[in-house]
Parts: structure tokens; C-alpha cells; sequence
């Protein structure tokens, strides 16, 4: 009688001549082989361009990385396990010891703690600024600053950046700008067609757009995103998973037909939000009504789901009941995804109780603008 593990693994199928599968393969293997020696030598001789171990490239992984350069019109792309890792591998690839880098102070929470607190630890100095005020950023700037960190539109209040003058402004010091793209996604706004440097994005919203992904992803120059993958990506280790890359493709492949339903049902909520008696301030940069419209407009061709609103109550215990009265919007901290959530700026310690942000979702409109009047209701 055969041995048993002859026949569990013995290989004697190559999938490899499938073809034409509607559906991507799915390369979920630590490892690949080779023929020979010489074949082998080849490819550890250049890690970006051989499949040689899965935590450097992965045909799946690639797949993702080749579509996100595509349409972030960059040469090269770079997947990350998470969003704040492609942060971080883009700074730390540009900087070193004595270093500075000047950061939008409405940047998400992590860049801000990498710039000012992480990264302080190896003598990197960071000022933080309001990245709408060009002014403000020019007089930031040091002889040894590396790096121009922005996000546009930011995290919570949504400012809009004008990243053509910011672009330029950071090539003639010859700093290196680099932009969070997430909340516009690369089908509405493109920043390297006005001169920035690397885009980031979190690949666990709209890219993936289920709500069962977390990974990150960096788009630029070919020179910049392989100098990222050298000495950050290789040797940290901030390695996707196939099976994450995998989903995200599945999930870019929808995109053209989500984002725009997000969109529509963002400006209908706002409409509502505009004309409530209980609401201070809405931020949504794309909104006819927003101070940031006209620049916007002038950069993206759409928006998302996202959006946030001041309330005009400041009664904290009245905001809590509020929030927990919503029935289809979710208490959560992520967004991007099929699902409608809130997040209450009096979750984080010393924050606005005021503050609110609402990611739109896929349901149907009219039911979440029922669900949030009832909700202001006790305001």
C-alpha cells in the first residue's frame, strides 16, 4: 500500500493551466520554487520583480498593486497590511536622524502620532499646521525638513487642502509631499496629476468596501515606492495577506458602482442636515453649500459617504441618548463600507461632545434621513 503522504503532497495538478477564470486566483502560499540554482539566484539578486517569498511579492498581491497604480495614475504601487503602515513606511523612507517634517494638524490621529511622537525618539522634529493656509506652510518649513504630510479631505472636519500650490511649494524646497487619498478614493481625485509625491490610502474603506479587509497602500514613482519597499516593507515586515489582497480586488471591482450611490446619498443626507434647526455646522467639502466647494470641485470629481456635523447642543448626556437612538446607523469607528455608521467625537477623551461624524451607507436614503431626525429629536 501506498505511503499516505505521498498522495496528500504530491503536486500533480498545475492550476496554472486554468484558463480564463472570471475570478482571480488566489495565491495563498508562503513561498515559491524554482527549477534550478541560477533561477533561484536571479531572484533573490532583485526581490521587486521575482516572486521569491511572499512577504516581498505575491502574484495576488500584485494584481491589486498593478489595477491601484492604474488608477492613481502612478508607476508603481505598493500594498501594506494596514493603512497606518503605508503611512509609516512612506514617512520613515524619506527621513532620518536630525530630520523634520512638517504635517497637517487634521491629519488622522496615527500620521499625527507618527510624525510627532514615534518618530521623535530618532531625532526627527515635526511641526504640525494648518495645511490650508499655504502661508502657514511656507513658514513651517526648515532646512532639514524631508517631508510635506497632508490629507485631503482631513479626518473630522473634512478641510480641503489646495495640493496643486502645496505640491509645488514642497518641489521647490525639494520636500517630498505626500497625500491621504482615502476619502476621495483614486476614482475622484488623482493628487500626483498635481505634482504630489506619494498617495496613501487605507484599503480597508471604499477599496475593499466590505467592512472585512484591513490593509493599506502607497502609489507614486517607481524610484520612490522601491525604495519604500527596501528599506521599509522588506525589512519591517508590513506584509497583506493574499487572501486581503484578494478581497480588495474583489471589492475595486464594484467601486465605479458604489461610490457614486455614497455620494448621492451623502448630499441628500446633507440637504436634511443643512435645513435641521438642531445642527451648527455640516462638513461635507463636496456640498454646494460648503465654504470648501469651489476647491473641491476644482480637485475631485465626486465625494464618498463620509461626512461629519457640529450640533449646536453641547449637552452631553442629550448627545449620548441621541447617538444611541439611531436604529440603522451603527456605533463604530471605521467607515467605507456597505454599512451606515456614527461616530461620537465624546468617545475620544477631550474631544468636541459636539462633534459627530456619519458614514452613508448602502441602505436606502430616506430611511437613514427618518432614522436621524428621530435621533436629533431629543436635542
Amino acid at each position: 500500500m501506498d505511503f499516505p503522504g505521498n498522495i496528500l503532497t504530491d503536486d500533480t495538478y498545475d492550476f496554472m493551466d486554468i484558463e480564463r477564470p472570471v475570478a482571480a486566483p488566489l495565491y495563498q502560499t508562503s513561498l515559491f520554487t524554482f527549477p534550478n540554482v541560477k533561477a533561484l539566484r536571479e531572484a533573490i539578486q532583485d526581490e521587486t520583480k521575482t516572486h521569491l517569498y511572499s512577504r516581498g511579492n505575491n502574484p495576488t498581491v500584485e494584481a491589486v498593486e498593478e489595477r491601484m497604480a492604474k488608477l492613481e495614475g502612478g508607476e508603481q504601487a505598493k500594498l501594506f497590511s494596514a493603512g497606518v503602515a503605508a503611512i509609516a513606511s512612506s514617512i520613515l523612507s524619506c527621513v532620518k536622524q536630525g530630520d523634520h517634517i512638517i504635517c497637517a494638524n487634521d491629519s488622522y490621529v496615527w500620521a499625527k502620532y507618527i510624525c510627532g511622537t514615534y518618530l521623535a525618539r530618532f531625532g526627527v522634529s515635526a511641526t504640525f499646521v494648518d495645511a490650508t493656509n499655504l502661508d502657514e506652510v511656507e513658514r513651517a518649513i526648515q532646512k532639514n525638513t524631508k517631508v510635506l504630510y497632508l490629507e485631503s479631505p482631513s479626518s473630522m472636519f473634512l478641510r480641503v487642502e489646495d495640493l496643486r500650490s502645496l505640491a509645488c511649494l514642497a518641489k521647490s524646497y525639494g520636500i517630498t509631499s505626500i497625500v491621504d487619498n482615502t476619502w476621495a478614493t483614486p476614482l475622484y481625485q488623482n493628487p500626483l496629476a498635481f505634482g504630489i509625491d506619494l498617495v496613501v490610502h487605507s484599503a480597508s474603506k471604499y477599496l475593499g468596501g466590505h467592512s472585512d479587509v484591513v490593509a493599506g497602500v502607497v502609489v507614486g514613482s517607481r524610484v520612490l515606492v522601491e525604495r519604500i519597499f527596501k528599506t521599509e516593507f522588506l525589512p519591517i515586515g508590513h506584509v497583506p495577506d493574499p487572501f486581503q489582497a484578494w478581497l480588495i480586488q474583489r471589492g475595486m471591482r464594484t467601486l465605479h458602482v458604489r461610490l457614486p450611490y455614497h455620494y448621492a446619498s451623502a448630499l441628500s443626507v446633507c440637504d436634511f442636515l443643512y435645513d435641521n434647526s438642531k445642527i451648527e455646522q455640516v462638513h461635507y467639502p463636496m456640498h454646494p453649500k460648503s465654504k470648501w466647494y469651489d476647491l473641491a470641485s476644482s480637485q475631485m470629481s465626486g465625494g464618498c459617504g463620509l461626512l461629519s456635523i457640529t450640533l449646536k447642543s453641547t449637552d452631553r448626556d442629550k448627545i449620548e441618548e441621541s447617538v444611541n437612538r439611531l436604529r440603522h446607523f451603527r456605533i463604530g469607528v471605521s467607515w467605507g463600507g456597505y454599512e451606515s455608521l456614527v461616530f461620537p467625537s465624546m468617545a475620544s477623551p477631550g474631544a468636541n461632545p459636539s462633534m459627530i461624524r456619519l458614514h452613508i451607507g448602502l441602505e436606502k436614503t430616506e430611511t437613514l434621513i427618518d432614522d436621524l431626525e428621530q435621533a436629533f429629536s431629543v436635542l
